[in-house]
C-alpha cells in the first residue's frame, strides 16, 4: 500500500487531489495537513509515507526534505503554475508536478516514487495550448471577474469570503457561480475546483488573477 501525506494550504486541491489518489486500489491518503506544524505531526506517525507537499504551504524547503528524510518519507513539490524551480531545490526532490496537473499525470508521479524513481514535471506552455482545447476555450468565456472568482474557489474560500475580497453582496457571488458552472459544466465547487486543476490553462488564468487580487489587498 502505497501512503500519501498532502500538505497544502489550499483545500480545494487537497481535496481534489485526495478524490483522485483514493480512487486507486493500492493507495492510501493517511494525513492531509494545512500548515507545517500538522505537517510535522503527520511525519511522526506516517513514517516512509509520499509526502505531497506544496511550494504555497510556505515552509522551509531544506529543513522540511531533510525532516522527510529522517522519517523515510519521499517528496514530491505541488509547485505553482508558471513557477521556476531552483536547481539545487529540484535535485533535492523525488518528484515535482504543477498546480495545474492532470490526475492521470499525478497518480504516474506518485507510483513512481513510490517505486524508487523520480519523476519531474516540466511546464510547456506551447504544448498545454495545442491539448488542451476545452480549457482554452472555457479560460476565453469566463469574464475576467469570473476567473477571479474561480481563483478564489480554488482556494477554498466560501462565498461570504469572496463577496468581501470583491467588495460586493454575497448573492452576487451566487448569481456569478450559476453563471460560471453553466459556462464550465459543473454542478458545484468542488467540481468546479476539479475542472480547473484539470485544465491547466484554466489553472494559471486562475493563479494569474488570484496573484493580482493579493497585490491590491496587499
Amino acid at each position: 500500500m502505497i501512503q500519501v501525506i498532502l500538505a497544502d494550504n489550499q483545500a480545494i486541491f487537497r481535496a481534489g487531489a485526495a478524490r483522485v489518489l483514493a480512487l486507486e486500489d493500492n493507495v492510501s491518503i493517511v494525513a492531509q495537513c494545512e500548515d507545517a506544524a500538522r505537517l510535522e505531526n503527520a511525519l511522526d506517525a506516517h513514517i516512509g509515507a509520499i509526502l505531497l507537499v506544496s511550494a504555497s504551504l510556505q515552509a522551509d524547503a531544506g529543513g522540511l526534505i531533510a525532516r522527510a528524510r529522517e522519517a523515510g518519507s519521499r517528496v514530491i513539490l505541488v509547485a505553482e503554475n508558471g513557477a521556476e524551480v531552483a536547481d539545487a531545490l529540484a535535485r533535492s526532490l523525488d518528484g515535482m508536478v504543477f498546480r495545474g496537473v492532470s490526475g492521470p499525470e499525478l497518480i504516474d508521479c506518485v507510483r513512481r516514487v513510490a517505486a524508487g524513481q523520480r519523476s519531474m514535471q516540466h511546464s510547456n506552455v506551447t504544448s498545454i495550448l495545442a491539448q488542451d482545447a476545452v480549457g482554452v476555450r472555457v479560460r476565453d468565456r469566463l469574464t475576467p471577474k469570473e476567473i477571479q472568482i474561480v481563483a478564489l474557489i480554488t482556494q477554498g474560500c466560501k462565498n461570504k469570503q469572496i463577496a468581501i475580497q470583491l467588495n460586493t453582496k454575497e448573492q452576487v457571488i451566487k448569481n456569478y457561480l450559476r453563471s460560471i458552472y453553466d459556462k464550465t459544466g459543473v454542478s458545484d465547487r468542488l467540481e468546479l475546483a476539479l475542472f480547473t486543476i484539470h485544465h491547466r490553462v484554466l489553472a494559471e488564468a486562475a493563479a494569474r488573477a488570484g496573484d493580482l487580487l493579493q497585490a491590491k489587498t496587499a
